[in-house]
């Protein structure tokens, strides 16, 4: 166990607890700038850690709140954890013919960072509008169904996972802010709740899958994960606590503004 890898585990799951804001679009660019892991490492370990911390919260949401849409949870999936798949075959083989694969992943990970700071910005304007709307939770009907038909609801909610996937796969970061921004446009009916306990129980396969896939390739620190564990867990829920004290109107724009400073730097290497 290193000392520093918990303690920069507890400062983020103290953030993430407070804010919402997924640990990916912290962590990564911690380990990579304070810490100096290759970006590829860090994508790797993170994505695992994020697989074990967001199951804890689905437990929640579907056990005592039940607040999980499976069925939008299934088309999500279809599109995200095969092109989750796709994305790491890519990467492998590029890492069999010797190509580098640092580039494309920081580029990536710029990208995922700078759309996830725009996501902070619109995601509260966006749920406040959701809240004040006529909730509905029955997606049976027509009246209750996404903003599309329901063919068309399905096709977007599909390419919506895709996207998310490569994204993930590549960066560890969109499971979280770009999939709730994503779900609360596609389903304005759906009740906040559910719409972060839906996103959750999405993240949970999807981190795993690409997790998995990054530790075959070697893109991962055990000591690195157990630690940032360690720290994180009592972090979480210390900063949940906290999160009605601490206003998030001062916070999320201070993040937001720190995600586009740090995407902006990974997208010009």
């Amino acid at each position: 166990m290193n000392l520093m890898y918990t303690l920069s585990g507890f400062g983020v799951g103290l953030l993430v607890g407070i804010t919402g804001v997924g640990g990916g679009s912290l962590m990564t660019p911690l380990l990579v700038f304070l810490f100096g892991f290759k970006p590829a490492v860090a994508v790797g370990t993170d994505l695992l850690y994020a697989s074990i911390t967001k199951t804890a919260g689905v437990f929640v949401h579907h056990g005592k709140h039940g607040s999980v849409d499976w069925k939008i949870v299934g088309w999500l999936g279809l599109g995200s954890l095969p092109f989750a798949c796709a994305t790491l075959y890519v990467l492998k083989n590029l890492m069999a013919v010797g190509k580098e694969t640092t580039g494309a992943i920081t580029f990536t990970l710029g990208v995922a960072l700078l759309l996830t700071a725009c996501a902070l910005l619109i995601r509260s304007f966006l749920l406040r509008k959701a809240a004040k709307q006529q909730i509905d939770d029955d997606h049976s009907t027509q009246d209750n169904s996404g903003r599309f038909s329901p063919r068309w609801e399905k096709i977007a909610t599909v390419a919506t996972g895709a996207v998310l996937g490569v994204l993930v796969t590549l960066s560890s970061v969109g499971a979280g802010a770009l999939g709730t921004v994503a779900l609360l446009f596609l389903y304005p009916k759906m009740s906040t709740l559910k719409i972060v306990g839906t996103d959750l129980a999405h993240a949970i396969p999807l981190t795993a899958v690409a997790g998995l896939g990054h530790l075959s390739l070697g893109n991962f620190d055990l000591d690195l994960l157990i630690s940032l564990l360690l720290g994180s867990v009592p972090g979480i829920w210390i900063g949940s606590h906290l999160s009605a004290k601490i206003p998030e109107q001062v916070l999320r724009p201070v993040l937001a503004t720190l995600l586009l400073v740090i995407g902006t730097k990974f997208v010009m290497q």
